[in-house]
C-alpha cells in the first residue's frame, strides 16, 4: 500500500514539475512578445524584428507571432519578408480579416503583377470553402460529422419511437452528405500540405535562370514579394513556377517557403 502511495506521489510531483516548466516557458514567451510589441510601438523596428525572429528560430509558431513579424518587416520596408510572414500567419488562421487586409496592402506594393486567367466561379467557390479551415480544422470537422452520424444511427436503432426514428434517419442522411464533403476537403488539404509548396521571393531583384546553373541563360526577372510555386530542388537551386506558367530556377537564398 505504501509503495503504491509513493508511486502516486512521485507521479503527481512529476506532473506538477512538467506543468510548472510549461507554464514558465509560456509566461516567458508572453513577456518576450510584450517586449517586442513595446519596441514596435516605439518605432524601434529593428529591436522588435530581432526578438520576433529569435522566437521563430527557436521553433515557436503562432498567428500573432507571424503577423506581428510581418508588420515589423513591412514597417522596415522589407516587403518580401513581410508578405512571407503574412502568408505564414494566414496559413494558420485562414479566416483572419486583419491578416488578409495587411497582406492585400503589401501585395499592392509589389512590382510584379502576374496576369492570370479568371477562375470559373465554381472553382472560386471551391477555393473559398477550402481556405475556410486549416488541415487541422477540416480534420476536427470530419470527426464531428462522423460522431454525429454514429449518434444518428444509434438513435435510429435503439429508440423505437417512429417520430425519433424518422428524424434521426433524415438527420443521418444530411450528416452523411456533410461528412463526405468534409472528407474530400480534408483529403485535398492534406494532399496540398504534402505535395504543393509555395514560396515568396525575398530578394529585391532576382534574375531567374533557365537551368540550375549560374552560367545558364537568363529566363526573366522578378522582384521581392512575388508568390511562386516551388516544384523541384537541385543542390542550392530551386525550380519555381509563376502563376502565368513561366518556369525557371533561382538560388534558395532568394526564396523562402511559406
Amino acid at each position: 500500500m505504501k509503495k503504491n502511495s509513493l508511486k502516486y506521489c512521485s507521479l503527481l510531483i512529476l506532473v506538477i514539475l512538467i506543468s510548472s516548466v510549461n507554464l514558465f516557458a509560456q509566461t516567458q514567451t508572453e513577456q518576450t512578445m510584450k517586449q517586442a510589441a513595446e519596441f514596435y510601438k516605439a518605432k524601434k523596428y529593428e529591436q522588435a524584428e530581432k526578438i520576433y525572429l529569435d522566437l521563430v528560430n527557436k521553433g515557436y509558431e503562432g498567428t500573432s507571432l507571424f503577423y506581428n513579424l510581418g508588420n515589423t518587416y513591412f514597417r522596415e520596408g522589407k516587403l518580401g519578408y513581410a508578405i512571407l510572414y503574412y502568408n505564414k500567419a494566414r496559413k494558420l488562421s485562414p479566416g483572419d480579416e486583419d491578416i488578409q487586409h495587411n497582406l492585400n496592402i503589401a501585395n499592392a506594393r509589389t512590382v510584379d503583377k502576374i496576369n492570370t486567367l479568371p477562375k470559373f466561379f465554381l472553382f472560386q467557390w471551391w477555393e473559398s470553402i477550402l481556405s475556410t479551415f486549416t488541415l487541422t480544422g477540416w480534420t476536427y470537422l470530419t470527426y464531428i460529422f462522423f460522431l454525429l452520424l454514429l449518434i444518428s444511427i444509434a438513435l435510429y436503432f435503439l429508440i423505437k419511437k417512429q417520430k425519433i426514428q424518422r428524424t434521426s434517419f433524415f438527420t443521418g442522411i444530411v450528416v452523411l452528405i456533410f461528412l463526405i464533403f468534409s472528407i474530400v476537403f480534408t483529403a485535398v488539404k492534406l494532399n496540398r500540405e504534402l505535395n504543393v509548396k509555395n514560396g515568396i521571393i525575398i530578394s529585391k531583384i532576382v534574375t531567374v535562370k533557365l537551368s540550375p546553373d549560374e552560367n545558364s541563360n537568363d529566363a526573366f526577372v522578378i522582384h521581392e514579394g512575388l508568390k511562386v510555386k516551388l516544384e523541384d530542388k537541385v543542390d542550392n537551386w530551386i525550380k519555381i513556377r509563376l502563376h502565368d506558367g513561366k518556369v525557371g530556377w533561382v538560388t534558395e537564398k532568394n526564396v523562402d517557403v511559406i
